[in-house]
């Protein structure tokens, strides 16, 4: 017997429409007559292709990190400690005063402004939050060529606290240069 008829729509697209949406709006203020206006699709079709509002949320997270976030998992591959952390500073400002991306952080956006009505969505973007850091003090753990007195554990919690300021004066409208000269200061703060 078939399992119903076939989807009528793309859910890449339907999944990159709610990303945007929920990166503009935030988890809560975003309602499902948002998403499925964006989406292009019913209430009916959005359930039954992603599930309740928490879990397409927690799709588009997923997809946040391996699409506009993924510079974060790609700076760790940089061959030098000073690169990786550079390369994550300067990344937190394109990122989030981009020309073409909502300003901020969707999972910095998340953490910050989510009552305990949302607080599915906020452990999934603290859960995040830890595993990226983790995964960057295992990776200063590795690096050579930083001073020996920087302990990889509170540098990685440093650059992320750097990160998560960047976005935040993103979203409160700094422009992209601004933020630029400010990482550039963090930078020769914390590596000259």
């Amino acid at each position: 017997m078939p399992g119903g008829r076939p989807r009528s729509f793309d859910a890449d697209a339907a999944l990159d429409q709610a990303l945007e949406v929920f990166w503009r709006h935030g988890y809560e203020g975003t309602s499902l007559t948002d998403l499925t206006a964006a989406m292009g699709i019913n209430k009916p079709s959005l359930y039954a292709a992603f599930g309740n509002k928490e879990e397409l949320f927690a799709k588009v997270l997923g997809r946040y990190l391996n699409g506009p976030g993924a510079y974060a998992a790609d700076a760790l591959l940089a061959p030098t400690g000073r690169e990786v952390v550079e390369q994550l500073i300067r990344g937190a400002a394109n990122l989030t005063a981009g020309q073409n991306t909502p300003h901020g952080c969707l999972s910095v956006n998340t953490v910050h402004a989510c009552g305990p009505d949302a607080h599915t969505a906020r452990q999934d973007a603290i859960a995040v939050r830890k595993a990226g850091e983790a995964a960057l003090r295992r990776r200063l753990e590795q690096a050579t060529d930083l001073p020996p007195h920087y302990e990889p554990a509170a540098l990685a919690a440093l650059v992320h606290t750097i990160s998560d300021g960047i976005a935040v004066q993103a979203a409160a409208g700094r422009s992209h240069d601004e933020l630029r000269q400010i990482g550039d200061l963090a930078l020769r703060a914390l590596l000259d």
